[in-house]
């Protein structure tokens, strides 16, 4: 980091017609004595230029930005700050993924930090919105950026993070997709006899997210009581699948479990272990509620194509594993369940998360709430 010198700086008019200001400071990073000069076609010019360059060490900032590329930052970003920090090994692996194919290619990427703006910043989400990426995809690529600007300001490379000037593109809100009662039991019936029925059954009843449930552990299922504990979540990274901590303390939490759920584990803790005497040695006793034929976790890739073979065999198209919790929370919701419990159930950090995804009703609901009332004024 530089300070400034004690000496206002001179100012002088060049050979050339040209004006130059220049300044002495001592960089705090090396103690090393520097002189900065900045042009101008008028004095005036120079001196402002001079005196930004003060104000910025004063600030703590470099005298002026690095012109180091958006791509070289992104990639020094990504293997030393993002590299050392504690996120989870699937969200390195997207802002990697992000970087790398949307923020670092040209022409953006071969842009020099000193020079991006953010118009810049600006042109480059109409690039990414013109390639018709989901909104969502844009706002996570736009928040790996400011984030990457923020460590450039962080470490005094550029004295301010353009991106910080741009407002962060949005999402609209749509409901979640979901299944009626009698379309989850078509898809369930088209997974009956397969390994994944049980799994698909539990998300179905419980709300439970997919990589919740593939985590689960018998140490964690209780069948005397009725009730299972949500401890982690099983993600995959490279080729290697691994269980991590919930995000929030609320995705901690203890589900109850219907008669038919206890059964249904109940059963299938006796094939598991009629899978494991057979195995033998094969056995990987990792203790998982949901696993191979050797004891290894479900990999969610296998899942989603069991989940999408299964649907499309009911006569459903735009499936996926987690249609199923949703279409547990829209029944909870149109069964009366108050939405503070759905939150609950669900695991989600802010209720509002749940209000804006599942605040809807059926026709149905509606129409029996309006009977209602106007039944009771009528009396």
């Amino acid at each position: 980091m530089a300070k400034r010198s004690n000496g206002e700086g001179s100012v002088r008019k060049r050979a050339n017609g040209s004006w130059e200001a220049r300044f002495v400071y001592v960089d705090e990073a090396s103690g090393a004595v520097k002189r900065r000069s900045f042009y101008g076609r008028t004095g005036a010019d120079a001196r402002k230029q001079m005196q930004a360059a003060r104000a910025r060490l004063a600030a703590g900032a470099p005298v002026v930005d690095a012109r180091i590329t958006v791509a070289a930052w992104c990639r020094q970003w990504l293997e030393t700050t993002v590299a050392a920090s504690s996120r989870r090994a699937t969200t390195k692996e997207l802002y990697e993924r992000l970087s790398r194919v949307h923020i670092e290619p040209p022409p953006f990427g071969r842009l020099s930090l000193d020079r991006v703006r953010p118009t810049d910043v600006e042109t480059l989400i109409l690039r990414l919105r013109s390639k018709g990426l989901a909104a969502s995809t844009v706002q996570r690529i736009f928040v790996v950026l400011r984030l990457a600007l923020d460590g450039a300001v962080r470490d005094g490379v550029i004295a301010r993070n353009p991106a910080s000037a741009v407002p962060q593109p949005s999402i609209e809100r749509t409901e979640a997709i979901h299944l009626g009662s009698d379309q989850v039991v078509a898809l369930l019936g088209q997974a009956a006899g397969t390994r994944y029925y049980a799994l698909f059954r539990l998300i179905a009843t419980t709300g439970l997210r997919k990589g919740e449930a593939l985590a689960l552990r018998w140490d964690a299922v209780d069948l005397n009581d009725g009730a299972l504990h949500v401890r982690g979540t099983l993600t995959r990274s490279g080729s290697h699948l691994s269980v991590t901590p919930p995000k929030t303390a609320l995705s901690r939490r203890t589900l109850p479990l219907a008669r038919a759920e206890v059964a249904l584990l109940t059963e299938l803790r006796a094939t598991q272990l009629a899978e494991r005497e057979l195995a033998g040695p094969e056995w990987s006793d990792e203790d998982f509620v949901f696993t191979t034929e050797t004891g290894r976790p479900m990999d969610p890739r296998n899942v989603l194509r069991a989940l999408t073979t299964a649907a499309s065999k009911a006569g459903l198209s735009g499936v996926n594993v987690h249609t199923l919790r949703h279409s547990a929370a829209t029944a909870w919701i149109e069964a009366g369940v108050n939405i503070k419990a759905v939150s609950t159930l669900l695991g989600h950090a802010d209720i509002r998360i749940t209000a804006d995804v599942y605040g809807h009703v059926s026709d149905a609901v509606a129409r029996a709430a309006m009977e209602t009332l106007s039944g009771i004024l009528r009396a």
